[in-house]
């Protein structure tokens, strides 16, 4: 008798795997069609399609019920791109982002919404607030710190007068690429990508390409998107750039610090998401100035002191007022639904002759 071999195991191992696969496709149809029945119900109520909170909630649920051999961050991706493509039955959701396709913005608004979202690019944070704002899209996602080069001032000074607040955030591992036609660095005659990238890895450009031009433009996908028209160009961009425009990875990971990180916010007009509720791993963004006098500012901190509330970022801008007065935003660990919180932030509003919540959001740690 013929014993079988690997090769007969392998095709018996496929037809186990092609029976799963259409049960999963009976079941997630079925999950959208009870997704579509929601969607109704949400119309008719007025309610929001988008829950971020839901979502985490669900993902959170599927996690601990995980035993493997699938890594909890794995399935987490999986569940999130379920929910955003049932999602997108009950209601497409518009998010504008800086573009053009391949840049690290739009690789955010993804990990947050899913693949499913109806994208509007944009050519600056400007025209993503403005677009936010005005209800062409549902939802931004702005750049807002950099763990090496530090805040977006651009996005604090759009968020001074913006009507629209945080809704959550993304905290992505951000890897620059040098990106050309050709796969050399010989003959580079300029780099371009955003401010912001240039000076991430301008240790690097400084070693490698030190006669090169360094060109600013709006988004590093512009900047591939310009390499790809010029032989003797560069950007400096994602892996999905790279796919995007046809070019070749000249050089990894050109960024001077390894550990490079960007976290982005996702903006809403509050009508179309209200303030989430506390997750217990919060975070509350505000904007204050205060008049000036001695010890103005240090009297802002005292009300956070006193209530045990964590400061975890502060920063100051000019008021472009020319009074040398100046907007300070500051992040706090928290929710305003807490008890403590609401007492801190009380008194701190007292103290400010200009005072704004940006928003509270569930940290994405």
């Amino acid at each position: 008798m013929t014993q079988p071999t690997q090769s007969d195991a392998l095709a018996a191992l496929r037809v186990q795997i092609d029976a799963l696969d259409q049960q999963l496709l009976s079941l997630l149809n079925q999950r959208a069609r009870v997704a579509e029945e929601v969607g109704v119900i949400k119309r008719h109520e007025g309610s929001p399609f988008f829950r971020p909170d839901r979502v985490a909630q669900v993902i959170e649920k599927i996690q601990d019920a995980n035993q493997g051999p699938l890594l909890n961050q794995h399935v987490a991706s999986i569940w999130r791109e379920i929910m955003s493509a049932c999602l997108a039955l009950e209601a497409p959701q518009r998010v504008a982002v800086l573009g053009p396709q391949g840049t690290f913005c739009e690789q955010a608004a993804i990990e947050f919404f899913g693949s499913a979202a109806n994208l509007i690019y944009c050519a600056d944070f400007d025209e993503v607030f403005h677009a936010t704002a005005a209800g062409t899209a549902q939802y931004g996602v702005v750049g807002m710190e950099n763990s090496t080069e530090g805040v977006v001032a651009r996005s604090l000074d759009l968020f001074l007068r913006s009507p629209v607040h945080v809704v959550g955030e993304v905290s992505l591992l951000v890897r620059h690429n040098l990106l050309r036609q050709l796969n050399t660095l010989d003959g580079i005659e300029v780099v371009m990508a955003h401010p912001q990238a240039l000076a991430q890895c301008q240790n690097w450009l400084s070693q490698h390409l030190p006669k090169a031009e360094k060109r600013a433009v709006s988004s590093n996908a512009e900047g591939a998107r310009l390499a790809a028209t010029n032989p003797a160009w560069a950007g400096i961009a994602s892996e999905r750039a790279a796919a995007q425009f046809g070019l070749h990875i000249v050089s990894h990971a050109v960024q001077d610090e390894a550990y490079n990180r960007t976290r982005f916010a996702v903006i809403a007009l509050p009508q179309t998401l209200a303030m989430p509720p506390a997750s217990g791993r919060d975070c509350t963004s505000l904007v204050v100035s205060v008049p000036n006098r001695p010890g103005a500012v240090h009297d802002l901190l005292v009300p956070l002191k006193n209530n045990g509330v964590s400061m975890t970022r502060f920063e100051s801008r000019p008021a472009k007022s020319g009074q040398w007065e100046y907007y300070f935003y500051i992040d706090i660990a928290g929710h305003p639904s807490q008890p403590h919180v609401a007492a801190a932030l009380q008194e701190l509003q007292g103290l400010c002759a200009f005072y704004k919540v940006l928003g509270a959001y569930p940290v994405n740690e």
